[in-house]
């Protein structure tokens, strides 16, 4: 059992590197991907742990980018996180993301919320701030009862103080994974868009730029979604893939490997990504 989809305190998540790595092994997975949200940052202390546990540690990253005018997330895989182009993009993501941040707490002072930056970075485990870390600011401060109403009322995706962040094209995204010597895929396609979205098309001009595998496996997928993405996968020569997506705390009722929740992505991925490396 792998998961090539996971998340850590360096982005969304609240668990360490080191943990993830120690629980993928109290797991039994044979190989586990961090991927955090457009930042390299834990990959150093997570590999470290390659020692002292038997999983497979893969390093990874997940980009944010748009296609077709909605957002869409793109994975990489066994990318090298020192690659001095890699590292130099994402540094100036991190910067654009700062900039979007600050915007954001303005147009929430412009709304009458009355939040301060430092609240919201008091509440980051790193430097690396990400609008779960504003919603926890929001119920902190009283202006929303759950994470899931700071998202609706304010900081969700065209709600009223959401600041867009200036996304990737999937193939820039992708040319940036295979020049550090990595594969990428399709994120959770079947989130991305509404669920009538016929992606035969849209995937094809996806793996056109680049795209090399398909998310196909996804706690979130029902029987028929998961045929349909492995299906197309095949039929377009990509490696239908997967994994949990885990974030611990803040994604509750999501188990580390997708296989405890009833669903297990193949072995063979793996090796089937990493024919596609380069």
């Amino acid at each position: 059992m792998i998961d090539l989809h996971t998340h850590s305190l360096f982005s969304d998540g609240t668990d360490s590197p080191e943990a993830l790595a120690l629980a993928a092994q109290e797991a039994g997975l044979a190989a586990l991907a961090l991927t955090d949200h457009d930042t390299l940052e834990g990959l150093d202390r997570f590999l470290a742990m390659q020692p002292r546990v038997d999983t497979r540690l893969v390093p990874g990253i997940e980009l944010s980018c748009t296609f077709l005018g909605r957002p869409l997330h793109v994975l990489g895989l066994f990318v090298d996180h020192r690659n001095p182009d890699l590292v130099r993009e994402v540094v100036r993501l991190r910067r654009l993301r700062l900039e979007r941040n600050r915007a954001m707490v303005g147009q929430l002072q412009a709304a009458g919320v009355p939040i301060t930056w430092e609240e919201v970075v008091a509440l980051a485990p790193t430097d690396q701030v990400s609008r779960t870390h504003f919603a926890a600011a929001l119920v902190r401060r009283g202006a929303a009862g759950s994470p899931q109403d700071a998202f609706k009322r304010y900081i969700g995706d065209g709600s009223p103080c959401f600041v867009p962040f200036p996304y990737l094209a999937p193939g820039t995204a992708a040319g940036w994974i295979r020049a550090a010597g990595g594969v990428a895929a399709v994120a959770h396609p079947g989130r991305s868009f509404p669920r009538t979205f016929h992606w035969d098309q849209a995937m094809a001009d996806l793996r056109d730029q680049g795209l090399q595998g398909l998310e196909a496996y996804y706690p979130d997928y029902g029987p028929l979604e998961q045929a349909t993405f492995v299906r197309l996968a095949r039929s377009l020569d990509m490696v239908p893939c997967g994994g949990s997506d885990y974030h611990g705390a803040h994604k509750p009722g999501v188990a580390l490997g997708v296989g405890s929740g009833g669903l297990e992505v193949p072995d063979q991925a793996l090796e089937q990504l990493l024919a596609r490396r380069g």
